[in-house]
């Protein structure tokens, strides 16, 4: 396998790093960080090419939180300058990852994505009789920090880039050896190169018809239920033994005919619908964008964009005679008005 060379200089170069900052701070000029590193951009890009050159980066600062979407989870925010470099480190390694992974793998891919992973999954439905959904048990605090380094040094080449990936991979655990931060951007592409391996078992396996995975989510379909419980199997043991990976238990196999829940959707051969979830966040949506034009805080504009977000999130599906019903049921207080 033919790996590819990233030197620190390149990494750390000004152009590079110049642009790395610019796609860091798309839609985040206001936040205090961001604006003290661009008043004084070039000691700031400069101070950071530094600190690669040197191995002293990154500083691995984090700021947690929980969210709720649905379920808690612990979000791990790095600071400016840390997601600078994560995005300068992408710059030149993003092409790599695309290159290794197979066409039906859609998460953190240019063309593809949540809308095109659904529209697949709908398809393979209408061709195929059965299949199985799994993910992967607490996916991301589970990822292996020795396999990943091994698998990134199956694909990179350079003591110094492997060794700050490394570092990367090191800096917010969530046990010994073990975890990436959600909502790194590297953390994304080591989690999505992570399961490249079972994509491969499956698509290569000879009772499986067809394959879709988005990050931990996987389906695959076969011709009856037997074979799809063998290969439920036996991907079973090549998680544990290959990347040290345990499945849920709530396990999906069933007919291709009534459907399944994938990426927030409900996906059926003749239609995509809304999911319960996903109605009850268009309809909070709704009321927290009224009342802060009720209240005074927004005007008719940010309203009228904010309706437009919360729609935007719907349009993918066949959500029209749903969305008709809900404004009938509960009328706009802004027509009211």
């Amino acid at each position: 396998m033919k790996r590819t060379r990233i030197t620190l200089a390149e990494l750390a170069s000004f152009d590079n790093l110049a642009l790395a900052a610019w796609k860091a701070a798309r839609g985040k000029r206001q936040r205090p960080e961001v604006r003290r590193f661009f008043e004084h951009f070039d000691a700031s890009v400069a101070g950071l090419a530094a600190d690669i050159l040197s191995g002293a980066a990154p500083s691995g600062e984090y700021r947690s939180f929980l969210i709720h979407d649905p379920k808690k989870r612990l979000i791990h925010a790095a600071c400016f300058a840390d997601r600078v470099l994560q995005h300068a480190i992408l710059n030149l390694s993003e092409a790599v990852f695309e290159r290794s992974l197979v066409p039906t793998t859609y998460a953190c891919r240019p063309g593809l994505g949540v809308h095109r992973a659904i529209r697949q999954v709908q398809a393979n439905l209408r061709r195929f009789p059965w299949f199985a959904k799994v993910d992967v048990d607490g996916y991301f605090p589970s990822i292996d920090h020795a396999c990943l380094k091994a698998l990134l040094a199956r694909r990179f080449k350079g003591d110094d880039f492997l060794a700050l990936l490394d570092r990367i991979i090191d800096s917010c655990p969530a046990a010994p050896g073990k975890g990436l931060p959600i909502g790194s951007l590297t953390s994304q592409h080591f989690a999505n190169h992570y399961l490249d391996g079972a994509d491969r078992f499956l698509l290569g396996h000879p009772l499986v018809c067809a394959h879709v995975r988005y990050m931990d989510d996987i389906v695959w379909w076969g011709r009856d239920r037997g074979s799809v419980r063998q290969v439920l199997a036996e991907l079973r043991t090549w998680l544990a033994a290959e990347r040290r990976l345990q499945l849920k238990e709530t396990i999906v196999i069933n007919r291709s005919e009534r459907g399944l829940t994938y990426c927030g959707a409900r996906c059926l051969r003749g239609a995509l619908r809304l999911t319960p979830r996903k109605q009850r966040r268009f309809r909070q949506g709704c009321r927290q964008w009224e009342a802060a034009w009720l209240a005074g805080q927004i005007d008719e504009l940010a309203l009228q964009q904010g309706y437009a977000a919360v729609h935007a999130a719907t349009l993918h599906t066949d959500s029209a005679s749903w969305r008709k019903r809900h404004l009938e049921l509960h009328p706009s207080r802004y027509i009211d008005r």
